[in-house]
């Protein structure tokens, strides 16, 4: 099976992070500049002789306070992305329960790590398990000092060296692929959005509560409208978040995984090695205790928690991890 195309696969990762990089402020300054333009359309508004409501945008005043706004966005938004992005190797290890392992632990997984890293002349990344008996295992990181492959102790007492191999051998192409760095950015920023959209539902909840309270005041008409306006921002930031998700979805997309596949493939040397080690891991995915999709994209197979997680139709559409045994029968092709 031969892997071809590792330096254009690095170049394109490369592009695309720097893509998401401009394109997530971008997306967060639109927000801002709909939520300015909402405020100001329903706060401008008045009731004509004919009791409609009539509205009225000042583009100016929407203009004058975005720009007023603009750097304190820009400045949240950046010291928050670069604080989480250089503390993703913890924010991940909180995440799976990994650990680091190390050589005399288990020697007969650091010998494959290294036997493959030489074969490819890469550095030898660290070495993380998981204490869980299910199957998996991920690759993670944004440069050679955080480059880490992490595996399962099930992985390691299930699989044999062939197909250990495989598994380690698709891991370290991500890395060599950099798709590990193109994974935490987008890790990072679902993250954040994740964040603004919980804060978005609290503030709901409290406009629904305190306007509920006051419907029987004078000022029924205004509380009305203020709980309005509350759901239309939210419905913008979540459609504006979604969309956002489904974008880095698309760019972290199944291609990688066939990437990584070939590629893994091909630095073992053994194509049937790794469809075997795949068979094994999709009956046996476990890791109960990843919740999280964004985290779950690490991971060579989706996570069993999250297997039976309803999606709806965007979100399979856009799904980052092809299916397992289609990624089996391709490899046993070969």
């Amino acid at each position: 099976m031969k892997y071809v195309g590792l330096y254009t696969q690095v170049r394109r990762n490369n592009r695309l992070t720097v893509f998401l990089l401009l394109m997530f402020p971008v997306i967060i300054l639109i927000t801002v500049w709909v939520f300015l333009l909402l405020v100001n359309y329903f706060g401008n508004g008045y009731y004509n002789e004919y009791g409609e409501f009539v509205n009225q945008v000042s583009m100016s005043d929407v203009n004058y306070y975005f720009l007023q706004a603009l750097p304190w966005v820009v400045g949240g938004v950046g010291v928050w992305f670069l604080f989480a992005y250089f503390n993703n190797t913890a924010m991940i290890k909180s995440a799976t329960g990994a650990r680091p392992l190390e050589r005399r632990e288990n020697p007969r997984v650091y010998n494959i790590v290294e036997n493959l890293c030489m074969t490819c002349g890469m550095n030898m990344p660290k070495v993380n398990i998981i204490d869980d008996p299910m199957l998996n295992a991920f690759a993670s990181g944004i440069d050679e000092k955080s480059y880490t492959v992490t595996v399962t102790t099930g992985l390691l007492d299930t699989l044999d060296d062939r197909e250990l191999a495989g598994v380690i051998g698709h891991e370290l192409t991500h890395i060599r692929n950099r798709d590990t760095r193109l994974l935490v950015v987008s890790i990072v920023f679902v993250g954040i959005i994740s964040t603004i959209m919980s804060m978005t539902v609290n503030f709901i909840d409290v406009i629904m509560r305190t306007g509920g309270a006051s419907r029987r005041s004078n000022d029924d008409k205004g509380g009305g409208i203020s709980i309005i306006v509350a759901l239309i921002i939210a419905l913008v930031c979540s459609a504006i978040a979604y969309f956002f998700t489904s974008i880095t979805r698309f760019a972290i997309s199944r291609r990688r995984e066939y990437m990584a596949d070939a590629g893994g493939a091909e630095l073992c040397g053994d194509p049937r090695a790794l469809a075997s080690a795949l068979r094994k891991i999709s009956e046996m995915t476990g890791l109960q205790q990843v919740k999280r999709d964004d985290i779950a994209q690490l991971f060579i197979a989706r996570p069993q928690a999250l297997n039976g997680k309803r999606t709806n139709f965007l979100s399979s559409l856009f799904a980052t991890h092809p299916d397992i045994n289609k990624r089996i029968e391709i490899l046993e092709q070969f």
